[in-house]
């Protein structure tokens, strides 16, 4: 059953738990009253059009569903309700403060909008939570968000000084400060090699527990001077010593390579015949990982040498992108946060 069979069949009164979780959160993001900042003016979607017109053929059906899995402050999801009157989008983030700023944009279209806090690996509670067992179209937009890297208190911006935070959920998790306080010198070695692909990582994880020895590392600042010291000059005038690390300490703190192995297939999954999932990742790692999945799910499983390809072994989706799309020199001039992207995109061709 496709999501918008679902729908028509389903009874709107036959809410589950998760349902009016998902409900609640909507009353609280729409909350944000207070709040005098303009999510349209704090961000600028990344290659918007790019997106809309990938999954406009999924999503354009009545009664179609799609998720936008990385919510942020809903500039993807303003324009895709805008697009398609019929659309029902649900929306996730971990970010409390992200979805109380995307609900007071997305308010005016009232119950077609639908807003969760959740890691987007938990993206088929959601929804199930709200009340459908297949949707027609799915957007991820990886990495850090504006809003977390504007507000310095957060601690992503190493340009910043601020508090070593550096979660996306406030209200759960391990900070930054805390990884660095209590890690064994081994264990910040690899964190920084494995997700920074940092080649000085072993000079930093030694210069780090020397330095804690003298005092906790509390502030972004006092972590770039800790870097800035442990660096040879020759590399300092190349590039900023703490771009990887902080990198690196990110998707630490937040799961982030862990989450999207687990959130990629469940996205697929959930995704009816002719659906399509849009994907755009900010750094190599995140990109490596999504085009395995993609790759291996656009591959026949016929045993080699079989003379004829049987139905069940045909491929569940078709590339939509050769490789992977990145922003034009227009859009990179105009938006620098898109200068790094990677975009990928896939259509369900049969079920399993």
């Amino acid at each position: 059953m496709n999501a918008a069979d679902f729908r028509a069949n389903h009874d709107p009164s036959d809410h589950t738990e998760a349902t009016r979780e998902a409900t609640a959160m909507n009353d609280t993001a729409r909350d944000a009253s207070a709040d005098p900042r303009d999510p349209g003016a704090l961000h600028t979607p990344v290659l918007l059009d790019r997106c809309l017109e990938l999954l406009a053929p999924a999503i354009e059906r009545p009664g179609a569903v799609v998720v936008d899995a990385t919510l942020g402050m809903g500039g993807h999801s303003e324009a895709m309700l805008e697009a398609h009157p019929e659309l029902t989008l649900i929306g996730l983030d971990r970010d409390t403060e992200a979805l109380a700023l995307a609900g007071r944009r997305l308010e005016r279209f009232g119950d077609r909008a639908i807003l969760v806090h959740a890691v987007y690996d938990e993206i088929a509670e959601a929804v199930r939570g709200a009340g459908f067992d297949r949707i027609d179209g799915v957007l991820f937009d990886l990495g850090v968000s504006s809003l977390q890297l504007d507000d310095a208190d957060r601690g992503f911006a190493y340009a910043q000084d601020a508090p070593l935070d550096m979660r996306m959920d406030q209200e759960r998790g391990v900070t930054a400060f805390e990884i660095l306080a209590t890690a064994s010198e081994g264990r910040l070695r690899a964190i920084f090699e494995r997700y920074g692909e940092e080649p000085l990582a072993a000079r930093y994880a030694r210069a780090i527990v020397a330095a804690r020895a003298n005092g906790p590392i509390m502030r972004s600042g006092e972590l770039v001077d800790v870097l800035q010291e442990a660096t040879p000059a020759a590399v300092r005038n190349q590039r900023h010593p703490a771009k990887r690390v902080f990198q690196a300490l990110r998707i630490e703190v937040n799961g982030e390579l862990s989450v999207l192995e687990r959130a990629i297939p469940a996205a697929l999954d959930l995704l009816a015949v002719g659906g399509r999932a849009v994907i755009m990742s900010y750094q190599s790692l995140e990109d490596r990982l999504v085009k395995r999945e993609l790759v291996r799910r656009s591959r026949s499983t016929a045993p080699a040498g079989l003379p004829v390809e049987l139905p069940e072994h045909r491929p569940e989706f078709r590339l939509l992108t050769r490789g992977a799309e990145l922003a034009d020199t227009e859009e990179r001039e105009r938006n620098p946060r898109a200068i790094p992207v990677r975009l990928r995109a896939a259509e369900r061709a049969r079920e399993i």
